[in-house]
């Protein structure tokens, strides 16, 4: 395995293997058909899935997605109109930031490349429609592996599966919180919000 990442203007950054979420790096959903959904049924859908008490269970594996969209229609009231508001939410069209999986993809000629991403049992049919299922050297699933970002213990895992030492890991991140936990345990972290965020770093 090489030991740094060749970047441009023969700048060496020495990263082991780099770490990467998943969704509002590699993945995107659209946003303005989410809230278009909540305007036309005057529910306030994304508050409710983002519920901690909601979707901590599904992100630990301890229920399904589809149990967790029927308890999220529960909070919304129950009655149909929320289930169909529900539903339409969870089919909102999603895809793959092809400029960042180009920039992941040279970084894994050298070192590898690890998603990890808090997630649900649904996540490798995801992978599989996105073209992603053999894209990462290892996918570390918090529904799979029964513990989420930011808990140390899942960055962790994570290293351990790419080979590398904490401190010798890239880490990025579209939530403040994550990178910050990432940081902690010697990784150097990338909070990203735009793609210049993490070109900067892999170039």
């Amino acid at each position: 395995m090489l030991k740094a990442i060749a970047v441009t203007m023969g700048a060496v950054i020495p990263f082991d293997a780099v770490l990467s979420d998943l969704d509002g790096v590699l993945r995107h959903f659209d946003h303005a058909a989410q809230a278009d959904i909540e305007a036309r049924y005057g529910l306030p859908l994304m508050k409710t899935a983002l519920d901690p008490e909601l979707i901590m269970p599904p992100t630990l594996g301890l229920v399904t997605e589809e149990q967790w969209l029927e308890s999220v229609a529960v909070a919304l009231g129950g009655d149909e109109r929320a289930r169909q508001a529900v539903a339409e939410f969870a089919e909102v069209r999603f895809w793959v930031d092809e400029e960042v999986r180009a920039l992941l993809a040279r970084a894994q000629q050298h070192v590898p490349v690890v998603i990890v991403t808090n997630a649900m049992d649904t996540l490798e049919r995801h992978l599989d429609l996105l073209g992603l299922t053999y894209f990462a050297d290892d996918v570390v699933s918090s529904a799979r592996v029964g513990v989420a970002k930011p808990d140390r213990r899942i960055y962790e895992l994570a290293a351990e599966r790419a080979g590398a030492a904490p401190e010798r890991c890239l880490f990025v991140d579209d939530r403040a919180a994550n990178v910050e936990a990432a940081r902690e345990l010697g990784m150097t972290g990338v909070h990203y919000r735009t793609y210049e965020d993490l070109a900067a770093v892999l170039g």
